[in-house]
């Protein structure tokens, strides 16, 4: 099986059967309870059920689908709050449906952190790929609102809670953090910009301060080659486009979306639903697969670190 190929660790689903059912044909084993999970791994893929997808057509989602998935989440998010599950693993959503049956958050980000009791401005979206983590500081915004949008304040809480996840989750104890410009050369000392004179700047003084090894300003487009990425383990970027890019032309396949900030590990594959290809087995489970092991992997070592 791919799951013992890539040495993936006890993981269960909550969901559909029937929803699986029409996309895979390997064997799904009905659980009752998340310890029921590692005894029935070796025997397919232990499932809780929830009821139910209504009509189930690959790559043509409905409004019973969108409540499925959100019942799903509901429950999911809850077994990982709780400790019954070691982390939260999400696949990619059909928002339009979602918004349709009355879901009011951005995405599942913020609706997980809701659940855990965050505010939403203090989960952090890091993306991350086998050699390059990077985080927005602003994600799902129209670029002409991106400097209004940043403060001091913003980048300096998304920077700790950054630092903090890096060595929660990574055990990374003295990450090094190093900050993108937002401007074309960094702003070449305010002639073309001044949000790095004016917020940057000050920003990275204060984590300084507070004891974080962070580096910058620097041009974005001499920030992500390959000598540059060894001198730091997480790129600050200041918009959605100017992380992603870089991560996903080198990580297409494999890239994984991990939410900082959170009392609980929750990943998801960096990736969208892919419709016009569902069902026909030709999608790519690199990214998936690497979104399982990253969180088995985070959970393992924050379970480390409390027991030391």
């Amino acid at each position: 099986m791919q799951r013992d190929r890539d040495s993936l660790a006890p993981f269960f689903a909550v969901g559909d059967a029937r929803s699986i059912a029409a996309v895979w044909q390997g064997p799904i084993v009905r659980i009752f309870d998340p310890l029921e999970a590692e005894s029935a791994f070796s025997h397919g893929l232990p499932l809780i059920q929830v009821e139910d997808g209504g009509e189930i057509q690959p790559g043509e989602p409905n409004l019973e689908g969108a409540r499925c998935s959100l019942d799903s989440l509901e429950m999911a998010a809850g077994l990982a709050r709780s400790g019954a599950a070691g982390g939260l693993v999400t696949g990619p959503v059909s928002k339009s449906q979602l918004y349709a049956i009355g879901f009011t958050h951005p995405g599942q980000t913020e609706f997980v952190a809701e659940r855990c009791g965050i505010a939403r401005d203090n989960a952090v979206m890091m993306l991350v790929g086998p050699g390059l983590k990077v985080v927005p500081v602003t994600t799902h915004v129209p670029l002409n609102k991106v400097s209004s949008l940043l403060s001091i304040d913003l980048i300096v809480a998304k920077a700790l809670a950054t630092a903090r996840g890096l060595t929660r989750n990574f055990g990374i104890e003295n990450p090094r953090l190093a900050f993108a410009g937002l401007n074309p050369h960094a702003g070449e000392g305010g002639a073309l910009g001044r949000e790095e004179i004016d917020l940057l700047i000050p920003a990275l003084e204060i984590l300084r301060d507070e004891g974080i090894s962070v580096s910058g300003p620097h041009a974005a487009d001499t920030l992500f080659h390959a000598r540059a990425r060894a001198n730091y383990d997480v790129a600050i970027c200041l918009y959605h486009d100017q992380a992603l890019i870089p991560l996903k032309t080198l990580y297409f396949d494999e890239g994984v979306n991990m939410t900082l900030g959170l009392p609980i590990v929750r990943t998801s594959p960096d990736h969208g639903t892919a419709f016009p290809i569902a069902g026909k087995n030709v999608a790519e489970p690199g990214a998936m697969i690497e979104a399982i092991r990253l969180a088995a992997d985070a959970a393992r070592c924050r379970c480390e670190r409390t027991t030391v």
